[in-house]
């Protein structure tokens, strides 16, 4: 049951998105291939993402070999099958990397409220997370392939805030995304829209006393 206390801080909790706000791919060798495809860099993405395609993912209802396969098949008639499934291949390997400067800055901040990862990704998400160092770098982590529902669901926020044990009003929500921004602010929350790390220094500021 969560709870609501008296506090002189802005908020009792930190709830964070992990992808383009903590961790970033690099798409080099999948832009490659475009190109060689003769494709427009960025058509894979937009194939792979396109909610039919990655929220059976999300929800971990396939594995990632299902979805490169649903990826070659978003592209038929682009390219070959073959090609198709190369291309896939190439998003879903894409190396991974942490930004240190939001890391550390959120490490302070966990040092004071609890921090909770909400992020909509796979079931390999605790190994990747172990492959940055990360494993026990939150509170908890609300992995939507995990709980079964993803953002912007209201459940999967609801679902956070008890994780952290606060109430929704009492949270700082931070994500690259303005539609799960909205819903966490339609909840209650306060929400932070990511693009770089300075969009976290007047927030989590307040947090820290500076």
């Amino acid at each position: 049951m969560t709870t609501s206390k008296i506090s002189s801080r802005p908020f009792d909790a930190v709830l964070c998105d992990l992808d383009n706000v903590i961790r970033f791919y690099d798409t080099t060798e999948l832009a490659s291939l475009e190109r060689g495809a003769g494709l427009v860099e960025g058509t894979t993405a937009r194939v792979a993402f396109a909610p039919e395609i990655d929220r059976p993912l999300l929800l971990g209802a396939i594995t990632k070999q299902q979805w490169v396969e649903s990826i070659a098949i978003g592209l038929a008639g682009q390219v070959p099958e073959v090609q198709g499934r190369e291309l896939g291949t190439a998003l879903t390997t894409a190396p991974f990397w942490a930004d240190d400067v939001v890391v550390e800055m959120l490490l302070q901040v966990r040092a004071h409220v609890p921090l909770v990862l909400v992020t909509n990704a796979t079931l390999d998400l605790e190994d990747d997370l172990a492959s940055l160092g990360l494993a026990d770098f939150a509170d908890h982590v609300v992995n939507s392939a995990r709980v079964g529902v993803a953002k912007p669901d209201r459940k999967i926020y609801e679902i956070a805030a008890e994780q952290a044990d606060v109430v929704l009003d009492r949270c700082l929500f931070v994500d690259d995304r303005l539609e799960n921004i909205e819903a966490a602010v339609g909840l209650g929350m306060t929400g932070v829209h990511y693009r770089e790390p300075a969009d976290l220094r007047g927030p989590l500021g307040l947090l820290l006393g500076s």
